[in-house]
């Protein structure tokens, strides 16, 4: 907040209490009541408790402020602090700027530097580089797919099972190798040692950016984050790492030239170290710096120019921002960083050499080549030579592919394969975790690769499938499975939705919920906890009728008790008193309302029979969703193995040739299909902004669309088929849009704008859900918006032509953003104007385009 006055002092004593100016009160009083429709609003009412107001319905508040420019801008975090008129004048009247606090460490000195200007001819280098990318694509998918029909061909035609298998170790063993060093080759060749440097999308420069890129994220050598083996990886890239340092996040660094990491670092999962970003339709790349025994806590993210002295510590839910610098011994957290005293390395450190790590990587590559690979491939190649034909002789794809014949064997083989597949999955998870289990006693500490590290990381990963929480969450369903795994659901209250369908954990086996509590989608349980060379799992237990927002990292010794609210994204306190009967927000974290009036209008359907009834009807519903999953994963399943059969029947020149578009065909029909399924369940008619109860049918549907897959999105990030795909989906998508990795959750109402940038890890959420209410609105990004790395829009917004969301920043539900206004933090308020970028230079206008400072209509 700017612009107030400070009283000032009389000749004869000092100045008396501060008070809100009357003329600012009475402003502010009328904007609210012109707001809520009311008459007139006290000075002294509670905005929540008395007024009955929501965060929506403030964030409307705020957007009517800052646009009278003769008034303090104010925020969120201005209204929960100050939750009366009265008291919100008084703040606004002491944020003098000689009150004001003086930049954050790390803050650059002059703002960044302007972006280019735009290319001419925008469209035609837009289509001229989806051109080079399907090109591109369809040569590699050539090379893999002529490579592994050949290579299958020779292991499937082994006389005796001995040479099979040995035939299916050679084969693997090699395109293994050729996988994971063609990505290094190309690399080098294509683009030698990246530099810091700027320049637009869609042209050459970047052409060669996004091969590299696509080649690095597809290499086999991803399987392997947490080993050793993916670190010689990264140095074969051009990262200058050192000794024993531990990186656990599956988002793979592109630039890696200007990566660096000390000895001894530590990275947590879902860090984003990409050292490039997107900006107003240019990439610019830059450095991310790591000294010795640095520890960067789960889901951070770390932007260009960034970084971190010796024994530095970022927490979790962190973001240090272009040109934040944490000093050495320091310990920095929040969104975005600031100090703290709070210690993230609470594990001693164990002895952990180099021979220990090249034995477990060894060990790691062994398993993968000599089991890992040749066994699933030896067994397919029995399955499929030696499955039983009906109806006729030879094998299946020997039959003709226009008789009923060819069509029944085929449904029963992808019947078998897939039914047969999730049977077995679910037997494997709920048996071999717990078998493993006993090799790790909790609390203690362990070194880093060895037995139990291994048994640990195998707990994980096969308690983490998607799959199954995709086909259990959002209904009753998920609390037996869950309680299957290992967790401790206490004396379960069931809500039918206890659990969304995105959870993750380190240990299910020590992860505890108390009764009553719900959670969306995102979640996190920080079970594990580590150094740079050692580990220890511990209970992460959150308490009794807890709600808890999208994307929160819930680590153990979280300082949260009974009945709580926890928003989404914020970073739960691992210091201080333990919280109970409020709410958090933010990163750091800070108090609001457990709840207001206007989210219990629902209250009456979660009690007594209306409960139990409605609750009933909905277990039916989830029944016959979980039905059509199971049904719609099949249909694809079973497509995918006609494409399969087609492809491998010929053994001319056109057979050649099918094989060669097989995985472009795949990729093709798998995006048409889900488009498709969910133009099919809504009917092909656009979503409405809609307030209802989970014990609602029209909730219950919603559901259902969260269940649709979306992973295969990933293939089309930065390229002209991505816009395609959500345009597909109903997206109202402008031309020219940059997506390098951005999820939309509700296609219908989301609006893009032309020459958007959406970077790595943005979402779009159109929706929310609080304590059994759901929210649905519009959201509306005009032309040149950029949304930074991991950034999240709620719903019910507005960013205007040009505006900027800061990377990992948190843009609340109902927030209006400027034209070219550059808003950070979480959450997200107007930037340090020394960190505001310029704005984007004019950019040429195509005949017949849409005006850029409109949405597409």
């Amino acid at each position: 907040m700017a612009n107030g006055s400070a009283p000032a002092a009389t000749p004869d004593g000092p100045a008396p209490a501060p008070g809100p100016p009357p003329v600012l009160e009475t402003v502010l009083a009328a904007i609210l009541a012109e707001v809520l429709h009311a008459e007139r609003v006290p000075a002294d009412s509670h905005f929540f408790d008395d007024l009955g107001a929501d965060s929506l319905v403030m964030a409307h508040f705020c957007a009517r402020v800052r646009k009278r420019g003769e008034l303090p801008a104010v925020s969120m975090r201005d209204i929960y602090r100050h939750p009366t008129i009265a008291a919100l004048a008084t703040a606004c009247a002491d944020a003098t700027p000689e009150n004001e606090a003086a930049p954050e460490p790390g803050t650059p000195a002059e703002p960044e530097a302007p972006a280019g200007p735009p290319p001419a001819h925008p469209t035609a280098r837009y289509l001229a580089c989806g051109a080079a990318q399907l090109a591109f694509f369809l040569g590699y998918s050539c090379l893999i797919a002529f490579a592994t029909t050949r290579g299958y061909t020779w292991v499937s035609h082994a006389s005796s099972l001995p040479a099979l298998y040995g035939r299916a170790v050679v084969f693997g063993s090699a395109e293994f190798t050729g996988l994971c060093a063609f990505p290094v080759l190309i690399k080098w060749l294509l683009i030698g040692e990246w530099t810091a440097r700027d320049f637009p999308v869609w042209g050459v420069t970047y052409l060669r950016l996004w091969i590299v890129k696509v080649l690095v994220h597809a290499n086999p050598v991803v399987l392997f984050v947490g080993s050793p083996l993916y670190v010689l990886y990264l140095r074969a890239l051009g990262a200058k790492i050192g000794r024993h340092v531990t990186i656990l996040s599956r988002t793979v660094p592109v630039c890696t030239d200007l990566l660096t990491i000390g000895a001894g670092s530590v990275i947590r999962k879902d860090c984003f170290f990409l050292c490039y970003r997107a900006h107003a339709g240019r990439i610019r790349t830059g450095s991310v710096t790591l000294g010795r025994d640095t520890f960067v806590g789960e889901r951070t993210v770390l932007d260009i120019d960034t970084a971190m002295g010796d024994g530095a510590q970022l927490g979790h839910t962190s973001t240090l921002r272009r040109g934040d610098a944490v000093p050495a011994g320091e310990r920095w957290h929040g969104s975005p960083a600031r100090p703290t005293d709070v210690n993230y390395v609470r594990v001693a450190p164990k002895r952990c050499g180099t021979l220990r790590r090249a034995a477990f990587g060894a060990v790691d590559l062994a398993r993968t080549l000599l089991i890992g690979i040749p066994l699933p491939l030896s067994l397919l190649a029995l399955l499929w030579t030696g499955v039983p034909v009906l109806g006729g002789h030879g094998e299946l794809d020997e039959q003709p592919l226009t008789s009923a014949v060819f069509h029944l064997n085929a449904l029963l083989l992808s019947g078998t394969l897939f039914f047969g597949a999730v049977t077995l999955g679910l037997g494997v998870l709920f048996t071999v975790p717990r078998l493993l289990r006993r090799a790790i006693e909790p609390g203690t500490v362990y070194p880093l690769y060895g037995l139990r590290y291994g048994t640990h990381r195998t707990i994980a990963r096969l308690t983490n499938l998607k799959f199954f929480i995709q086909l259990f969450g959002d209904s009753s369903y998920i609390v037996p499975y869950l309680q299957r795994l290992g967790y401790d659901l206490s004396r379960v209250e069931q809500t039918g939705s206890n659990f969304g369908s995105l959870v993750q954990h380190d240990s299910p086996f020590l992860s505890s919920i108390g009764s009553g509590t719900m959670i969306a989608d995102g979640l996190s349980l920080l079970n594990a906890e580590f150094s740079g060379s050692s580990f220890r799992v511990t209970r992460t237990a959150i308490g009794r009728r807890n709600f808890l927002g999208n994307f929160i990292a819930y680590p153990s010794g979280g300082r949260t008790g009974d009945n709580c609210l926890l928003a989404t994204k914020v970073m739960v306190p691992l210091d201080g008193e333990l919280r109970t009967g409020v709410g958090l927000l933010g990163s750091p974290s800070f108090e609001i309302p457990r709840t207001v009036e206007r989210d219990a209008r629902f209250d009456h359907l979660r009690t007594g029979d209306t409960l139990r009834d409605r609750l009933a009807a909905k277990n039916r519903y989830n029944l016959r969703t979980i039905a059509l999953f199971l049904l719609i994963r099949w249909a694809h399943f079973h497509g995918i193995i006609l494409l399969s059969l087609v492809t491998t029947g010929r053994d001319d020149a056109i057979g050649t040739l099918l094989e060669a578009g097989f995985l472009i065909g795949v990729m093709t029909y798998t995006a048409v299909y889900y488009a498709l399924v969910e133009r099919c369940l809504i009917r092909f008619r656009p979503l409405r902004p809609q307030v209802f109860s989970i014990y609602e049918r029209d909730f219950w549907h919603q559901e259902r669309l969260w269940k649709v897959p979306e992973t295969h999105f990933n293939a089309f990030n930065g390229t002209p088929f991505k816009n395609v795909l959500w345009r597909l989906l109903g997206v109202r998508m402008g031309r020219r849009v940059f997506d390098d990795g951005c999820f939309l959750t509700e296609r219908t109402l989301t609006t893009i704008g032309d020459d958007c940038t959406l970077n790595a890890g943005s979402k779009i959420q159109c929706h929310s859900q609080e304590d059994g209410t759901f929210k649905s609105a519009h959201s509306t990004l005009a032309a040149d918006c950029t949304l930074g790395v991991g950034a999240l829009v709620h719903y019910g917004v507005t960013m205007g032509r040009g505006a900027v969301l800061g990377a990992d920043s948190f843009l609340m539900k109902g927030e209006d953003v400027p034209a070219h206004a550059h808003w950070a933090g979480n959450p997200a308020a107007p930037a340090d104007p020394s960190r505001q970028p310029s704005p984007t230079p004019p950019r040429p206008r195509d005949p017949g385009a849409t005006a850029p400072e409109h949405a597409p209509s």
